[in-house]
């Protein structure tokens, strides 16, 4: 009997353990800062072996980018269909990353390599490069200035016509710095963030880079779904194939259409794109 309860304490233990370890991996949302849950509108079809890194909204059809150095895209997709209606194909040494549309062209981030592609919208040819100095994870547009992540706190702003930094703020959450900033979007006034690898968007202040909201967009992908992810993908990819890609399958990609007021969001290899209604916890 000593034995067994021995046994049984040190189950309780692993199990208090393991709780605490998985709560440590996935932050709570802050008290104090307001959750707000998801309501799907429509469901779409999406290409399974897009590594979503961006995405934007672009007179009535997605820009999408995708990533991966081998496998990078800037693409044009019909939001209902799924159909890439126009494709161009980056060099094997760019990753794809970040994407917007600004002033009738569309701007482009890579990761590692310090340039950024613009584009026409409509064909997707080049028609000019810029530099930055920092990795390139996410990029939006309030309109008149691009808004860039790197993967750390911080957002850059950036003056689209010289390229260059007007400013910064460090997004924090009740004074804590809120790290891994990836797909950016401008939705009415505020900057929406994926936050990698996890299942929320940030609602951030513009002006302060305070956080002042969450979106919980956990489950939003049926479980039977994303354990697909890996398995029909892998081959496809067999320039790299180390890479785990169903640990990669994350919820990344926000597009705003601000004229019918519709939120758009998927993930890197998701079959399905969503429209989203944000509502109140």
């Amino acid at each position: 009997m000593k034995t067994v309860g021995k046994l049984s304490c040190v189950l309780v233990v692993l199990i208090v353990a393991i709780a605490t370890f998985s709560a440590l991996l996935v932050p709570a949302p802050e008290p104090g800062i307001p959750v707000y849950r998801y309501e799907v509108v429509y469901s779409y079809p999406h290409d399974r072996f897009a590594f979503t890194e961006g995405l934007a909204w672009d007179d009535g059809t997605l820009i999408e980018s995708t990533g991966l150095k081998g496998n990078s895209t800037l693409r044009r997709v019909n939001l209902t269909t799924g159909e890439i209606t126009t494709v161009r194909h980056l060099a094997d040494q760019y990753f794809g990353e970040g994407v917007t549309v600004l002033d009738g062209k569309t701007v482009q981030l890579t990761y590692d390599s310090g340039i950024g592609f613009i584009s026409d919208p409509d064909s997707l040819e080049p028609q000019g490069t810029f530099n930055y100095t920092t990795r390139g994870w996410g990029l939006a547009s309030n309109g008149h200035t691009l808004i860039m992540s790197d993967g750390s706190s911080t957002l850059y702003f950036i003056d689209p016509e010289t390229c260059r930094e007007v400013r910064r703020i460090e997004v924090k959450a009740l004074g804590v710095p809120v790290t891994n900033l990836n797909e950016l979007e401008y939705v009415n006034g505020e900057i929406y963030t994926n936050v990698w690898p996890t299942d929320r968007i940030a609602m951030i202040s513009p002006r302060t880079g305070e956080v002042t909201g969450w979106i919980d967009l956990a489950g939003l992908l049926p479980e039977e779904e994303r354990e697909q992810i890996g398995w029909s993908t892998i081959e496809n990819y067999r320039k790299q194939p180390s890479l785990r890609l169903a640990d990669d399958a994350c919820l990344n990609g926000i597009a705003y259409d601000p004229d019918g007021n519709h939120l758009y969001v998927t993930g890197k290899l998701w079959p399905r794109s969503y429209e989203i209604r944000v509502v109140p916890e």
